[in-house]
């Protein structure tokens, strides 16, 4: 860097400090001689030669201007010398330097005229600066003239003016502030007063006044006391809120919410509302628990103030269970009320809130509102959810704190009702299904339940065992409408309305909500006056009236005891008809003793006992329609009582000197002791088939002994253990009353006893079936199964019955066994034919003729209906055609002659028979003809008749085999026909 200050020296330049400090004409500057020019030009011009000397240089050259170069060369020098190296060595720092003078000299020709230029701007620059100064002092100047020119007296004035300004400010301020002072009692007044928003408007504008004047030691005082009088209404203001949650008033409501909404915690004021509502649901229900406890505790020193909810609802009497159930649910209602108007209320102020604003201000305004809203209107709804699931808690710790196994029916039926109506509530509050109260009542009456079905039944059992079978006059329009315990399905036609409920039905679609929106309590309905109306359904007696019983019998006592034969034009004794004319009078007049009615009322046929389990069924059926989840448990009880009533029914009159098909139940198949006088008909119709329970009453019969009755119950191993858990859900077998007379052959073998107990039965079943429809709604889908399979299986079956239990009167009511005898002593051998039947026909006919009369006299008591007189000549005459059947078969000797005489004596039998009955077409008629005319088969014609009639016995057929073929065929044929009867009557056997 010295160097090129030397060459600038050496050349005459100064630098730019020195140019400044010195500032000359441009004429001054020197230029470089031509001579020094020319000897840099001199130079060698390859530039890259020469950049490439200029690169040898050592860096340290060019470090900074501090650098000693001769120092620096000096030191470099070794220790000792070699001239040539040093002349070589010189060179080269001569070339060296000779580079940078020549790159030096070059940028300065390059740069001259700008540096020319520069000079010239400086030279400009100086010439301002100069003129600047000359203003300045100008102004100096000017400036101690103005000082000089004003006064000390004007200057006061303006600060005297700007003092005045201030102290007037200072005045209006102290003004405000004594005014703030004064608000604390306008403040109390307005809470006083419940005007919350303007207490709050007025604080809070007090507060911003105070704000401004902050700068006052006074004002921090003010401001404290503001900001708590600020915390105390809020304090007050969130009491005021708790107040709405008991008893809704929209003055006060939104009194709450404005202040709420000036205070800007519309969202904190929303969750402060749901925990005073959780705490309401409390208290109340506490507080009602809590009065009746202690009610009815009396003077006792007991601290229920300290116990827990849950043990507090144990100490509940049975008398005080339903009031305060009843006060307990009143309360809540009106909890749940006021939940649903503070909806109503958000709802209603929304829609009158939603204004369009148009400036930015108010649009962030309402914006923030929106929010608001939204929020509240959220919280709302999912508080819906929280409220009603606290009062399910609170109600279910209420029902499940007492054991109702021992309450009374109809005090039952009213807590199931308040419960339902209370679910009632609960579905129109928030949509819930109350599982949890559903799940609790459903234990408590499923206990009860179980219970009181268990009392039913055993007094079920009494009811049969002392009931005698008469029959309970009632009159001919009865129906189980007409009923108390039935009321509830003409009122409701819906099994989801619980009975109190209906009451309301006048009210047309309107919700809980709506009709007790301002007043009422629907808990206030629960109890109805049950005793209004009374029950119009029995008869003073048999009849509807005394000119009815009076001309009952007229017709026919008019010519009972005329014979039947005077009563006929004639008879063709070789046919056996009777003239159209006679056939025609005589229908008439069967028709008329078909039903054995005499004209009496067509009323229902029932006894007391029947009556008190259509009560049953009323009342179980009313427990279904109030509380569904247990509606499967109350069908499968009403279908026991239905059971046990059919098995009882059976086990009285069907089984009575019955033979039994197996072990386990007893049936018709075989036969006992004490029946040797029915042994042959029995024995015949069994024999070929025809039995007298069915399959499927047979199976009915079968379930209901080994899943309902007691078999163990009264025999020594049963009183010597403890019941089972199984067999405390049986029932002992009933046993018939001893006022009963089944063996009396003058009252038909019991037979009005027999006709009420299964005309009752089936009348039972007919009024089952009246109700399917309404159990199908009840019953849960994965249930109904249960109920069509009852119905198809047990309900259908009654009927049924008529078969085996008026089959014993048929049996014992005409003597076949005499029949027999007499059909044993005729004579069938006989060479010519006969024109006058056998005394046995007459004798048979006499019985027939004699039961017809018992019949009659029977019907005097008890109406005897169509289907069951039908069966009872149905019953009689297959026994006795299968009894001739059998006389037949008992022949050893018989000519075509004595056939001719067993065919007259057939159409004399039916020809008299028709006149009896009009029972059409007559009972096993082809089977004695076809029996008669198998006695002039052929060889082939009878074993074709073999095979195609299994109806008869082995010992029958093989009698046509042996008297009618036995002198036409030879041994041979005859084994071969023995031995097909003996196929087919081996897998019989």
């Amino acid at each position: 860097m010295q160097k090129i200050k030397s060459l600038m020296a050496r050349q005459g330049l100064k630098s730019p400090q020195e140019s400044m400090a010195d500032i000359s004409p441009v004429e001054n500057l020197r230029i470089p001689s031509k001579e020094e020019l020319r000897e840099l030009r001199e130079q060698p011009i390859d530039p890259q030669a020469e950049q490439e000397i200029i690169d040898s240089i050592e860096d340290v050259y060019f470090s900074n201007d501090s650098f000693d170069m001769v120092q620096h060369e000096l030191e470099k020098l070794p220790a000792e010398l070699n001239l040539l190296e040093l002349e070589e060595y010189r060179n080269r720092l001569k070339r060296q330097q000779a580079a940078v003078s020549k790159k030096v000299a070059d940028l300065i020709l390059e740069k001259q005229p700008s540096y020319v230029k520069e000079l010239e701007r400086v030279t400009a620059l100086q010439t301002n600066l100069q003129l600047a100064a000359v203003i300045c002092t100008n102004a100096r100047r000017q400036l101690g003239v103005a000082k000089e020119g004003f006064t000390e007296a004007s200057l006061g004035l303006l600060a005297n003016q700007r003092r005045r300004q201030l102290l007037t400010g200072l005045l209006k301020s102290l003004r405000t502030i004594k005014t703030l002072q004064r608000t604390d009692v306008r403040l109390s007044e307005m809470l006083e007063e419940e005007d919350y928003p303007g207490a709050i408007q007025l604080c809070l504008e007090c507060q911003k006044a105070a704000s401004t004047f902050k700068h006052y030691s006074c004002i921090s005082e003010l401001n404290s006391k503001l900001q708590d009088t600020l915390e105390q209404i809020e304090e007050q203001l969130d009491v005021a809120l708790s107040k709405t949650c008991k008893h809704f008033d929209v003055a006060h409501y939104t009194k709450v919410q404005l202040a709420y909404t000036l205070l800007g915690k519309t969202q904190t004021a929303m969750d402060q509302l749901h925990m005073h509502f959780t705490q309401a649901i409390h208290n109340t229900v506490f507080q009602v628990v809590l009065g009746y406890v202690e009610l009815c505790a009396g003077n006792a020193d007991t601290k229920f103030q300290k116990m827990q909810y849950k043990d507090l609802c144990t100490h509940i009497t049975l008398d005080s269970y339903i009031p305060c159930l009843t006060d307990l649910c009143k309360a809540l209602w009106e909890v749940m009320l006021s939940y649903h108007r503070t909806m109503q209320w958000h709802e209603e102020h929304d829609k009158q809130a939603t204004t369009p604003t148009p400036d930015d201000a108010a649009a962030a305004e309402s914006d923030e509102l929106v929010v608001d809203r939204s929020y509240v209107k959220k919280k709302l709804e999912h508080g819906l959810t929280r409220i009603w699931q606290d009062v399910q808690l609170k109600v279910k710790a209420y029902i499940l704190g007492t054991d109702m196994s021992n309450f009374k029916y109809d005090d039952f039926i009213v807590v199931l009702d308040v419960i339902s109506r209370l679910m009632q509530v609960g579905e129109e509050f928030c949509g819930s299904k109350s599982e949890v109260l559903q799940e609790s009542i459903r234990r408590q009456s499923v206990n009860y339940f179980k219970n009181y079905h268990r009392a039913r039944l055993e007094e079920l059992r009494m009811f049969l065992e002392n009931e005698t079978w008469e029959l309970c006059p009632v009159k001919s329009n009865f129906n189980i409408s007409q009923l108390h315990e039935f009321k509830f399905m003409d009122q409701c036609r819906s099994p989801s309305v619980s009975p109190s409920r209906q009451g309301t039905s006048i009210l047309g679609e309107l919700s809980l909500f709506q009709q007790y929106l301002q007043e009422g309590n629907p808990f206030e309905m629960h109890i109805e006056h049950k005793e209004e109306e009374t029950e119009d359904v029995l008869a003073s007696n048999g009849y509807e009236s005394d000119e009815l019983e009076k001309s009952a019998y007229q017709d026919y006592d008019s010519d009972s005891d005329v014979p039947e034969e005077l009563k006929q034009d004639f008879i063709d004794e070789q046919t056996g008809d009777v003239p159209l004319k006679s056939v025609s009078r005589e229908t008439i007049r069967s028709k008329k003793r078909s039903d054995y009615s005499l004209n009496k009322s067509n009323a229902p046929i029932l006894t007391n006992t029947t009556l008190n389990v259509i009560r049953l069924v009323g009342k179980y059926m009313q427990m279904m329609s109030i509380l569904k989840p247990i509606a499967f448990d109350v069908i499968h009880c009403v279908s026991q009582l239905f059971d046990y009533y059919l098995y009882a029914v059976y086990a009285f009159f069907g089984r009575n000197d019955m033979p039994v098909p197996s072990p386990s139940m007893p049936t018709h198949g075989g036969r006992e002791s004490g029946t040797a006088r029915v042994v042959g008909p029995a024995c015949l119709y069994e024999s070929s088939g025809l039995g007298l329970i069915s399959s499927r009453l047979r199976t009915t019969l079968n379930r209901i002994q080994e899943s309902l009755i007691d078999m163990e119950a009264g025999s020594e191993n049963a009183s010597m253990h403890a019941p089972t858990e199984e067999r405390k859900e049986k029932v002992p077998s009933p046993h018939l009353s001893q006022m009963v007379v089944l063996t009396n052959s003058g009252t038909l073998y019991g037979l009005a006893q027999r006709v009420v107990a299964t005309e009752s039965l089936v009348f039972l079943a007919e009024q089952f079936e009246s109700l399917q429809s309404h159990l199908d709604t009840m019953m849960p889908a994965a249930k109904k199964p249960f109920l069509q399979q009852f119905y198809s299986q047990t309900v259908s079956t009654a009927s049924e019955l008529r078969k085996p239990i008026y089959w014993i009167v048929a049996a014992k009511a005409i003597d076949y066994e005499q029949m027999l005898l007499l059909m044993s002593g005729v004579k069938w051998d006989i060479r010519e034919i006969m024109s006058q039947h056998n005394i046995y026909v007459d004798v048979l006919l006499k019985e027939f003729e004699m039961f017809n009369k018992r019949l009659g006299d029977v019907s005097r008591h008890v109406r005897i209906p169509l289907p069951v007189s039908n069966v009872l000549w149905e019953h009689c005459i297959r026994l006795a055609n299968r009894t001739l059947v059998e006389g037949y078969a008992n022949v050893k000797k018989c000519s075509n002659e004595g056939r001719a005489l067993m065919q007259l004596d057939f159409q004399q039998f039916l020809m008299k028979l028709e006149k009896l009955t009009d029972l059409r077409p007559i009972p096993d008629k082809e089977f004695v003809e076809t029996y008669i005319k198998a006695y002039y088969l052929t060889e082939n014609d009878m074993e074709q008749f073999i095979k195609n009639h299994r109806e008869y016995s082995m010992k029958q057929l093989a009698n046509l085999v042996n008297v009618c073929l036995g002198s036409h065929i030879n041994k041979k044929a005859r084994q071969k026909l023995l031995a097909a009867i003996d196929d087919i009557d081996r897998p019989k056997r």
